[in-house]
């Protein structure tokens, strides 16, 4: 269901139509097949999966309401929306919200007026976004120097779709051990259908192709590839760039990319778009694990493929952030206030997926970092020992990219800066196995931040921590909707109090968080 209504916004003395977007989703259980091999029951949105994605425009208002028919409590999060000066609307359950209680509706109002570009919105309470709830959010440039940039518009949605609710899953994962995983992989959607039946994309000579690319995946990453083809990047997870040719892109779960292709001027050949399915943490089963997919780019019907030599991936030049700069020219963020070191550490379990944390101690309510406002952070993440590769996707900001590197002084590893004074910006991010990765952001949006691993299992294991960012500000400013509170006293949690509810420095009954033994990590602050 989706309605429209026409108002007028003042800005900077200049006045601007924008619209409001009204959205519903009547969210409830569906036995469903989306790839043609599995049925269960899944998650979806009036009835449909996959979800009809959203278009919109910057400056539009978005209003997405969510009428819950589940057995659980629901909630919704606009991945990398910033969500200013509505922290409550960012969708993290028992995080920023006690849920949507079942049979209960609620209104999300995400404003746009400082961003546009490519994202996607997934349920963010439990397993509900890995279950089917997600599609992407597109919110369309108004900047004619842009637009003058392309010719068409195309969305490319990827996503991991397993053989049963994912709660299912984990069950099965607490019986074995995490390196004896058996061969139960997912497969891979392609605009919401089996990628063995990916629907082809239509070039036109000399036409220049805006692709949108979105993972909305929780578990594997992407690589993306059209041989013959240069891609010329324009976007990070909604954050403009410069254009910067690439043969390719590695997207790791959660991330967007645009990029620009320019049709060749021949009809004599058609040409296939290459989507590799990978993770690296699981041991390769050729066919099972590592997936090649293709999406037929048509010229002409009657043309042939055109064939080109496999060649490996370090002959690939892959996007990379710390080689683009920013469409807005913002300056690196300077000088640093706080310099905030959190390594990923794994607390192994002899059966089922090991408890993780950033830091000393797993997720919970009490493991979180209080910030001042406006004050300069840099965030050293770290994934020294973990064994696997993770990721690190930040609510409330796009961080700026400055550096990666080994974190032991002996590796081979390169450390990397990126070049200037204007580093790219993005909300999500690889931490590669032996690596760090230095990111910065300034505390300028009020509000509690989950910052945390993208992949599913990871994130449900303790991988995450909170900013609370500018707390005092918070109180002056920020007002939570009655209907909100109301969900917590129906669910049964307290709305006053610390965070076990509970007057003063009393903390009983609070989820306590579990500590990693053996952790090297410092938060170091520089006055």
């Amino acid at each position: 269901m989706l309605a429209y209504t026409l108002f007028v916004l003042f800005a900077g003395g200049l006045q601007a139509l924008a619209a409001r977007v009204q959205v519903t989703w009547d969210v409830g259980y569906l036995n469903i097949s989306r790839d043609g091999l599995s049925k269960w029951r899944a998650i979806g949105a009036n009835g449909q999966l996959p979800i009809p994605p959203i278009y919109i425009s910057q400056g539009d208002i978005l209003e997405l309401t969510a009428i819950n028919h589940l057995d659980k409590p629901l909630s919704l999060h606009a991945h990398g929306l910033f969500q200013r000066n509505s922290t409550f609307y960012d969708g993290v359950g028992m995080a920023t919200e006690c849920g949507i209680p079942p049979g209960a509706q609620f209104t999300y109002i995400i404003e746009t007026r400082d961003q546009c570009g490519t994202f996607w919105i997934h349920a963010h309470y439990g397993t509900e976004g890995i279950d089917g709830l997600r599609t992407a959010l597109i919110i369309h440039d108004q900047d004619p120097q842009l637009l003058d940039e392309y010719d068409e518009d195309v969305l490319l949605t990827l996503e991991d779709w397993g053989h049963e609710p994912y709660d299912d899953h984990i069950k099965m994962l607490q019986t074995i051990a995490e390196v004896d995983m058996p061969p139960n992989h997912p497969t891979v959607l392609i605009n919401g259908i089996n990628a063995n039946f990916s629907q082809p994309i239509r070039f036109s000579p000399g036409r220049r192709y805006r692709l949108r690319i979105v993972s909305m995946s929780f578990t594997y990453w992407f690589k993306v590839r059209l041989p013959g083809h240069t891609m010329q990047v324009i976007e990070a997870d909604g954050i403009s760039s410069r254009p910067s040719a690439v043969d390719g892109l590695d997207m790791c779960p959660g991330q967007r990319y645009s990029v620009i292709i320019t049709a060749k001027e021949s009809l004599e050949f058609n040409y296939a778009l290459n989507v590799t399915f990978y993770n690296d943490f699981i041991v390769d089963i050729p066919g099972l694990t590592t997936l090649y997919h293709h999406v037929p780019i048509v010229y002409h019907d009657n043309a042939p493929v055109k064939t080109y030599p496999v060649i490996e991936d370090h002959e690939v030049k892959w996007a990379d952030e710390l080689a683009m700069e920013p469409r807005d020219k913002q300056m690196l963020l300077e000088p640093v206030d706080h310099h905030i070191v959190r390594s990923v550490k794994a607390l192994p379990k002899d059966l089922g997926v090991p408890i993780y944390a950033f830091g000393n101690y797993s997720y919970a309510p009490l493991n979180a970092i209080i910030l001042q406002h406006n004050h300069i952070v840099e965030l050293e993440l770290r994934n020294p020992d973990s064994v696997i590769v993770h990721t690190f996707h930040s609510h409330g900001h796009a961080f700026q990219v400055v550096e990666s590197g080994p974190v032991h002084k002996n590796s081979s590893i390169p450390v990397k800066r990126f070049k200037g004074r204007q580093p790219m910006r993005r909300d999500t991010i690889t931490l590669a196995l032996g690596q760090y990765v230095k990111v910065r952001i300034q505390a300028d949006n009020p509000g509690v931040w989950f910052q945390h691993c993208h992949q599913e299992q990871h994130n449900l294991s303790g991988l995450g921590f909170t900013l609370i960012e500018a707390p005092d500000v918070m109180q002056r400013t920020l007002r939570m909707p009655s209907e909100m509170m109301e969900f917590c006293r129906i669910l049964g949690h307290s709305t006053q109090g610390n965070s076990a509810g509970r007057a003063g420095s009393d903390m009983t009954g609070i989820e306590q968080p579990i500590a990693i033994p053996g952790s090297a990590n410092s938060i170091s602050d520089t006055v």
